[in-house]
């Protein structure tokens, strides 16, 4: 098993990258284990932040690392709260937390017929902090955002984000069920076979 570095510290996603990525022979390791900081994410992409971290911490370590950077993403916000989903009110003056930042979500969309959105996760894996061809995988989960919270599941915007497709938000759906058809699932998926491409898998 090739060792790699999460640039994370969130227990959750070392067990779900973990999981899947050890398909490609991977064994993750989470930053602060090896004594890694959080890295500084002063970019409006995901796709830049995602990189940023991966090469903090593969500078930090020596070792390949990989990186994500999610949010939610609303069409008829020309695409905010984006990389500032976790901080969406507090830039609007309010508290940080879930519960702010979807009160100021559903007011920013009183006047909008349009309620499409979608959770979006980046993925960036480098094998070396300078490495010139990161793999990156982007995955895409479309949804509609709906006034009244429904489920007590998940985290985030995820009580008012509604799945026509299964008459659901995404806070009424079981853990495992959400985590096979999230975001972040979508673009481990991708990165997988991306890794056992490059490795002629």
């Amino acid at each position: 098993m090739s060792e790699v570095v999460l640039a994370s510290n969130n227990a959750g996603k070392l067990k779900e990258f973990s999981s899947i990525l050890a398909q490609a022979g991977i064994t993750m390791v989470a930053q602060g284990e090896l004594g890694v900081s959080e890295a500084e994410e002063p970019h409006v992409t995901f796709v830049e932040n995602a990189l940023a971290k991966a090469r903090h911490a593969s500078r930090h370590t020596g070792l390949p690392a990989l990186a994500d950077d999610s949010g939610l993403c609303v069409a008829a916000l020309d695409g905010a709260p984006g990389v500032y989903s976790a901080r969406f009110a507090m830039m609007a003056g309010g508290e940080k937390s879930d519960a702010a930042n979807n009160r100021h979500l559903v007011a920013q969309l009183a006047d909008h017929d349009d309620r499409s959105a979608c959770y979006v996760a980046v993925l960036a894996y480098v094998r070396s902090a300078d490495d010139p061809m990161p793999l990156i995988a982007q995955g895409v989960w479309p949804g509609q955002i709906v006034d009244q919270p429904q489920g007590a599941n998940g985290f985030g915007y995820d009580p008012h984000f509604y799945l026509p497709e299964l008459g659901k938000t995404a806070a009424e759906l079981e853990p495992a069920q959400k985590n096979s058809q999230s975001h972040r699932a979508r673009a481990l998926r991708i990165l997988l076979q991306a890794m056992l491409d490059q490795a002629g898998k």
